[in-house]
C-alpha cells in the first residue's frame, strides 16, 4: 500500500510538472480576480489541469486600478508592464500558454510580438479585435458615464496625441474612412498590425506560437464590427462591407507572417454562438482547454 502511495504522488507530481502555465489578460473595465469572470476561469482551469500555475494579469496596485488601467493607461505601457511581470516570475521561464479576453486578446498579441522571453507557445484570443473596432454598439455597463464619456471623446478625436496616449480604447480604434489618419496616428493597433512598414522581429516572433487560436462570438453586439475577432476588417473607405482576414493586404503581403501560419496550420478560426464572452462551461471544457493540455 505505502508503495502504491508513492506511485501515484510520483505521477501526480509529474503531472503538475507537465502542466504548462497560463496567463489570462482580461478586457474593458473587467479586473485580474473578479469571481464572476477571470477568477471563475483560473478556478475552472485548475479544476480541470491539476498542478497548473495560472497568473491573471492585474496592471495597478488593487483591483480598482487594474479595472481603470483598462480604459486609462496607455496600452504600450500597459504591454511593458506585462512583459516585465512576465519576466521576472520563475515559473514562467520554460514557457507558457496565454488566453486573452476582448481587448486582451490583442494586448497579449503584441506581448507575443515584442516580448519573446519567457517564450509564448500558444495564443487563444477570446473575441479580441485584431483589426480594432470602429464603434462601441455596447459596452460594459451601458448607463456607466465612463462608456458614455468614450464613445463621446473617440467621435471627438480619436486620433489626437492627448487621446491616443490616454484612452486605451482609442489605440485599437480602426476608422475605415480615415485609414491615413490611423495609420499616421494610431500609437498601439498600426504598430502591432504592421501598418507603417515590416518590424522583421514582430514577425518572427508571432510566427513562433505553436498556435493562435481566435475566437469568434457569432452574435456579438459590443465589436464594431466581429469580423475584426478573426482578424477581419471593413473594407476601406467605407463601413459596411467587411472582408475576411485572407484578403486584406496584412495577409497577401504577409506583414505580419499570418499568410505562413495558416498555411502550416497554426491559425485555428473558433465561432461560438452568443454575444460578447457568452460561452458555456461545456463548450469551453470541450473547445478551449484541449490547446491548454
Amino acid at each position: 500500500m505505502a508503495a502504491l502511495r508513492v506511485a501515484v504522488l510520483v505521477l501526480c507530481l509529474r503531472c503538475a510538472a507537465a502542466a504548462v502555465p497560463l496567463v489570462i489578460w482580461h478586457g474593458m473595465g473587467d479586473s485580474c480576480c473578479n469571481p464572476q469572470s477571470m477568477g471563475y476561469i483560473k478556478k475552472i482551469v485548475e479544476n480541470k489541469i491539476p498542478g497548473i500555475y495560472v497568473l491573471s494579469l492585474k496592471i495597478g496596485n488593487n483591483l480598482i486600478q487594474d479595472m481603470e488601467n483598462s480604459f486609462f493607461m496607455n496600452v504600450n505601457d500597459q504591454v511593458r508592464e506585462v512583459c516585465s511581470q512576465l519576466a521576472k516570475d520563475p515559473r514562467l521561464k520554460g514557457g507558457y500558454n496565454a488566453m486573452g479576453f476582448s481587448q486582451g486578446g490583442q494586448f497579449l498579441r503584441a506581448v507575443a510580438q515584442r516580448c519573446p522571453s519567457p517564450p509564448m507557445l500558444n495564443l487563444i484570443s477570446v473575441g479580441g479585435q485584431h483589426q480594432g473596432v470602429y464603434g462601441f454598439p455596447r459596452c460594459p455597463g451601458e448607463s456607466s458615464h465612463i462608456c458614455d464619456w468614450i464613445r463621446k471623446t473617440l467621435d471627438l478625436g480619436a486620433y489626437t496625441q492627448a487621446v491616443q496616449e490616454h484612452l486605451a480604447q482609442a489605440e485599437y480604434w480602426h476608422d475605415p474612412l480615415k485609414e491615413e489618419d490611423y495609420r499616421k496616428n494610431s500609437i498601439f493597433l498600426a504598430d502591432i498590425n504592421q501598418e507603417r512598414g515590416i518590424n522583421e522581429t514582430y514577425k518572427k516572433n508571432l510566427m513562433a506560437l505553436k498556435k493562435f487560436v481566435m475566437v469568434k462570438f457569432l452574435n456579438d453586439t459590443m465589436v464594431d464590427p466581429p469580423i475584426s475577432e478573426w482578424f477581419g476588417f471593413y473594407k476601406s473607405g467605407q463601413a459596411k462591407e467587411t472582408i475576411p482576414l485572407k484578403e486584406t493586404l496584412l495577409y497577401t503581403e504577409d506583414r505580419l507572417g499570418l499568410q505562413e501560419m495558416d498555411k502550416a496550420g497554426k491559425l485555428v478560426f473558433l465561432g461560438v454562438k452568443g454575444d460578447h464572452l457568452h460561452f458555456s462551461e461545456e463548450w469551453f471544457y470541450t473547445t478551449i482547454l484541449p490547446f491548454l493540455q
